[in-house]
């Protein structure tokens, strides 16, 4: 499991799409160019990189620009709206209650041979999106059994639907589930990027102004990778006082704390 890039590593296009997750989403208004401009530049992007991010953007779909004299102001397109909202439920309601654990697992049997080492990679990248975990080359696990239609979705669509095989089932009597789900997804490097997290952002007291709304997307902007890195295993599999639930609770208090006041002084930005 890869380690995700700190803040300053991260890209103008991932930060951009934070900012537009976080305030033109909800407020349903056009940005000014000098407002995304103002709120990267505080969150330490540079000009050129930001504007070559707001191009970009408006290349992919998402966004669009209307001129008012000399100045630009940027609005979502239907698609970006739709990419936005399914991302922003999928990050708030990351972390929340778990739903109750039956017993069940779902097994998939991969073969998927070295020299197609892309679609290998594909797959690998679908199914750990799904929340799969792979404790053996060609073995993928999961103890959400519902999600093996999502996993079907990701076989046919890369053409492999006759080369993986799925087993749904209690564990059996050999081996360890503990030992499985570590191996599976290497569990101690996870609470490693949540104690990072945890460390950076709880304890936070930010000044009203740009202070609270830059905090406000370093929040966000941090925590959306986790639905990516923690396949929400049941708690009965997590070690006890498992600190992915302190994290939640750090992400769910501080968000709600500061949105207010973000913005409010989003909706001063964007005025100005």
């Amino acid at each position: 499991m890869a380690r995700p890039p700190r803040r300053h590593q991260s890209s103008a296009r991932s930060m951009l799409l934070t900012v537009l997750g976080e305030y033109v989403l909800p407020s349903g208004e056009p940005a000014w160019t000098s407002t995304l401009l103002h709120v990267l530049g505080g969150l330490g992007v540079e000009e050129k990189s930001a504007r070559q991010a707001l191009a970009r953007m408006a290349a992919d779909g998402w966004i669009v620009s209307a001129r008012s004299g000399r100045r630009v102001r940027w609005s979502l397109t239907r698609r970006g709206r739709e990419l936005l909202t399914e991302g922003a439920e999928r990050i708030y309601a990351f972390g929340r209650d778990r739903e109750p654990w039956d017993g069940r697992w779902v097994v998939l049997i991969a073969t998927v041979p070295e020299s197609r080492r892309e679609l290998r990679h594909r797959l690998r990248t679908g199914l750990t999106w799904a929340g799969f975990g792979s404790p053996v080359p060609g073995v993928w696990v999961s103890p959400h059994a519902t999600r093996e239609a999502e996993a079907k979705q990701v076989v046919e669509g890369l053409g492999l639907d006759v080369a993986v095989f799925s087993f749904n089932g209690p564990y059996a009597g050999i081996g360890s589930e503990r030992t499985l789900v570590e191996q599976a997804w290497h569990l101690g490097e996870l609470a490693a990027h949540y104690q990072e997290f945890i460390q950076e952002f709880a304890g936070m007291r930010p000044e009203p102004g740009d202070p609270v709304l830059l905090a406000q997307v370093r929040l966000v902007h941090e925590w959306r990778r986790f639905p990516m890195l923690d396949p929400r295993l049941p708690l009965e599999l997590l070690p006890p006082n498992w600190i992915g639930v302190r994290a939640a609770n750090v992400f769910n208090d501080l968000h709600g704390t500061w949105l207010a006041g973000g913005r409010r002084q989003w909706d001063e930005l964007r005025d100005m």
